[in-house]
């Protein structure tokens, strides 16, 4: 297996390393990780909606847009 190294601040190394313990890895693994995009959290695209111009959620890749007849089948048989 490789080493590798490289310089950081000590605020670096001390904010790299909170950030490792935070999440329960490693520092090797907390670096793989975010060096691969692993485990990142992404954030939901947005989008405009076409009805009211505001900015919303664009559905998750392979879901379909949520619509408001979708809501309403959803909704028909909530007491």
């Amino acid at each position: 297996m490789t080493t590798l190294s490289f310089k950081v601040s000590d605020d670096e190394a001390r904010l790299i390393r909170a950030l490792a313990e935070r999440e329960r890895l490693s520092l090797s693994e907390y670096l793989r990780r975010r060096a691969s995009g692993v485990g990142e959290p992404t954030a939901p695209a947005r989008v405009r909606c076409g009805l009211t111009g505001a900015m919303i959620f664009a559905p998750s890749a392979g879901e379909t847009p949520l619509t408001t007849a979708a809501v309403k089948e959803m909704l028909s048989d909530f007491p």
